[in-house]
């Protein structure tokens, strides 16, 4: 698979994930996620000729392993080996989530549609190594991904791995807001993927009626119900 060519993704006076057109992207306060192991990355990066192709090769791995993990516990313990992965994937999820909002806050000219849009770009161009297209809307935003490092390797079923991830970065997001007064809540949804054969991978947020179970939640449920069956099969 390729990547679709867009002229914001070529210019390089900048790393990929530092700005967005918006004049209040400026305002939004974020961390980076693993920092004392990103700080010494570029020590080597900077100073050794280790090729940083090779993270691509060496996630992957990690990746594909993960999947394979969650297939062979539902296969040999079903849905409580399900419930152990997923619950470990959505621990790591909300770690990460923590860490790029740990210390910060939310400042006043934000809107909360601009604050999610915003959260979500530095989730998919930092913790997913993604390039994207991200467009606030009238209410709530969407999003591209126009390259995301698994594309090449999972099949349409592996990016339910991410679904889990996705949830823990979701709640940490929910509970960071609620803490700062505000308690609006979103709906993630997922229209087309690259593993399916889309040329994007493409996601829209939009607010969700309040003490509703979010559209992502449940669809991760009826994911794992389906893939339950199929691993009983195989």
């Amino acid at each position: 698979m390729g990547m679709k060519k867009i002229d914001r993704h070529t210019d390089k006076s900048h790393a990929h994930w530092q700005t967005r057109p918006e004049k209040n992207w400026e305002k939004f306060e974020y961390k980076q996620p693993y920092e004392k192991g990103l700080k010494n990355l570029r020590k080597v990066l900077g100073e050794t000729n280790f090729d940083p192709a090779t993270l691509w090769q060496w996630g992957t791995m990690q990746a594909m392993a993960l999947i394979e993990v969650l297939k062979s516990a539902e296969k040999t313990f079903g849905v409580e080996g399900q419930k152990l992965v997923l619950s470990a994937l959505k621990k790591i999820g909300y770690d990460i989530g923590s860490q790029i909002l740990v210390g910060t806050e939310i400042d006043a000219a934000l809107t909360t549609d601009e604050w999610i849009s915003f959260y979500a770009t530095v989730v998919n161009r930092i913790a997913y190594a993604s390039l994207e297209t991200p467009q606030l809307e009238k209410s709530g935003a969407s999003f591209h991904i126009d390259y995301c490092p698994h594309q090449d390797m999972y099949g349409a079923m592996d990016c339910r791995v991410q679904r889990y991830f996705v949830q823990g970065m979701i709640d940490a997001a929910r509970d960071f807001a609620k803490s700062k007064g505000r308690d609006d809540i979103y709906d993630v949804m997922f229209q087309t993927t690259i593993p399916a054969g889309h040329d994007t991978c493409f996601f829209k947020i939009e607010k969700g009626a309040p003490g509703s179970e979010e559209r992502w939640a449940r669809y991760t449920t009826i994911l794992e119900k389906k893939n339950l069956k199929l691993a009983q099969k195989s």
